[in-house]
């Protein structure tokens, strides 16, 4: 379920100090039911989730679409990433969130892990259009247990990347999203 903006910004996450200038353009409701020590389960569901390949037909073409455009038009190329085309916001975190665990056995691609805590994981991605964050949270349900919360934070690059990100919203709310919260909740009760 999406929500407001104030379900991420009204808590005291650490990627507000890192990420501060990133325009918020998503917060999720995850559908990930649990105990106050679940969040390393979520965490490791994402960095070894089936996603795209495990979504349905559609969503699996618009993503195939999305890397062939990108190919074509240099989207992705090595010199529009991370420490290229922009800095990687490693180099602002805090000096005691720098040693932080993000775990070599987890497989993150196309992003690189920024930091994790107990309740809170970011991760970064950059191309020609955007430098992002993937923000991961473990909040209160207000039932007594707690659920996963997932953020989305990007500096579009220049008058491009806003007509980008503008051209992809309803392809992300009315495909995307909606496949990727039901695998993330199917995947969660798999396992649970």
């Amino acid at each position: 379920m999406k929500l407001a903006e104030t379900a991420h910004t009204a808590h005291t996450w650490r990627i507000h100090e890192i990420a501060g200038t990133f325009d918020l353009e998503d917060v999720w409701a995850l559908d990930t039911p649990g105990g106050p020590d679940d969040f390393g389960k979520l965490v490791k569901q994402f960095s070894s989730g089936n996603f795209p390949d495990g979504s349905p037909l559609p969503v699996r073409a618009l993503w195939a679409l999305r890397w062939k455009l990108g190919g074509l038009l240099g989207l992705d190329k090595r010199d529009s990433g991370l420490d290229t085309r922009v800095g990687s916001l490693r180099g602002k975190l805090p000096q005691d969130l720098r040693d932080t665990p993000t775990g070599p056995e987890e497989d993150w691609l196309p992003f690189t892990p920024l930091y994790r805590l107990e309740d809170e994981f970011a991760a970064e991605m950059a191309n020609r259009t955007m430098h992002g964050v993937l923000h991961i949270a473990w909040v209160e349900d207000g039932q007594g247990g707690y659920r996963g919360q997932m953020a989305v934070l990007v500096k579009p690059n220049g008058l491009f990347g806003r007509a980008y990100m503008g051209f992809i919203k309803p392809f992300r709310y009315l495909i995307i999203y909606p496949a990727l919260m039901r695998m993330i909740a199917r995947e969660w009760k798999g396992d649970s």
